[in-house]
C-alpha cells in the first residue's frame, strides 16, 4: 500500500492535512521533507503523480505475480483515460 498525504512538520510533530483512509496505528511510514522556498505547486503535485505511478506498477508486479492478468486493451485504455492521451 502507498499512500501520499500532505502534512505540515511544526514543533518536532508532523500533522496530517487528512487521515487516510484504511491506515492502522503503528502503520510504517516514509517522511519527506520539501523545500518551502523551492517547490512551487505544480512540482508537488508532479511528485505525488510520480508516486501513483509507482504504486500503479507496483500493483501490477503484484497482479502479474498472483497470475492475476488483464487485456492489454484494457490496460491502454486506463492509461488514455489518466493522462488524456488521444490515440
Amino acid at each position: 500500500m502507498l499512500k501520499t498525504v500532505e502534512g505540515i512538520y511544526q514543533n518536532g510533530q508532523i500533522q496530517l492535512a487528512e487521515l487516510p483512509p484504511g491506515v492502522r496505528d503503528s502503520t510504517q511510514v516514509l517522511i519527506t521533507f520539501l523545500d518551502p522556498n523551492k517547490l512551487e505547486p505544480s512540482q508537488l503535485r508532479q511528485l505525488i503523480d510520480q508516486l501513483e505511478t509507482i504504486l500503479g506498477v507496483q500493483q501490477g508486479f503484484n497482479e502479474v505475480n498472483a497470475g492475476q492478468t488483464r487485456p492489454l486493451s484494457d490496460f491502454m485504455q486506463a492509461m488514455q483515460e489518466k493522462y488524456e492521451i488521444s490515440g
